[in-house]
């Protein structure tokens, strides 16, 4: 059995992003166990909390936590044309202190979305940068921008559009395989 975690950039209640990953979970083959992480209780990283020995129950519990999987989905919006603060955030946690980075050699994927056309384009491509710093082995093809995700998802955030499900589940088979290696 593989563990994937998934993270989603978006604390939103009604969040796309979160949405998003309610119906790419469900397209993952028998033999994978998919969960989601959660990463809004973190505090904001600092180092003092590392040097002085004084780490927050919170970083402590997600740090062991992500040592539990195999490999990461991450499924955000863009803000400012970069990445959200509360995923910069968990990454910066969890790859602390350095000698004890948990994302290290582990496969990941990166699904942006964005209700407008560019589909996130400029936090897929920092975050990619940021991942490539922690060692992580991701996903170059296909990429997945997914540009006016409003007009994508039902009342109930179910996706409605075939062509954008087919391109999904296309993508969670080639993470697959990029896990698999």
């Amino acid at each position: 059995m593989k563990k994937v975690g998934v993270l989603v950039g978006s604390l939103r209640r009604e969040s796309y992003s979160k949405k998003l990953a309610n119906n790419v979970v469900t397209l993952f083959p028998d033999g994978y166990e998919i969960e989601c992480i959660k990463i809004g209780n973190l505090p904001f990283y600092n180092q003092d909390f590392d040097d002085e020995n004084n780490v927050p129950t919170e970083v402590v519990d997600f740090r062991n936590k992500l040592g539990e999987f195999d490999a990461f989905l991450f499924i955000t919006p863009e803000y400012n044309r970069s990445v959200p603060a509360v995923l910069k955030n968990a990454l910066d946690t969890g790859s602390r202190p350095k000698t004890e980075n948990r994302w290290g050699g582990k496969p990941a994927a990166i699904i942006s979305q964005s209700p407008g056309g560019i589909g996130g384009f400029g936090a897929n491509h920092h975050l990619r940068q940021s991942l490539t710093c922690l060692n992580m082995s991701v996903l170059q093809q296909p990429e997945a921008y997914i540009g006016n995700v409003a007009t994508l998802l039902d009342e109930s955030g179910s996706l409605t559009n075939e062509g954008t499900v087919e391109f999904l589940q296309k993508f969670v088979a080639k993470f697959v395989k990029l896990i698999e290696k």
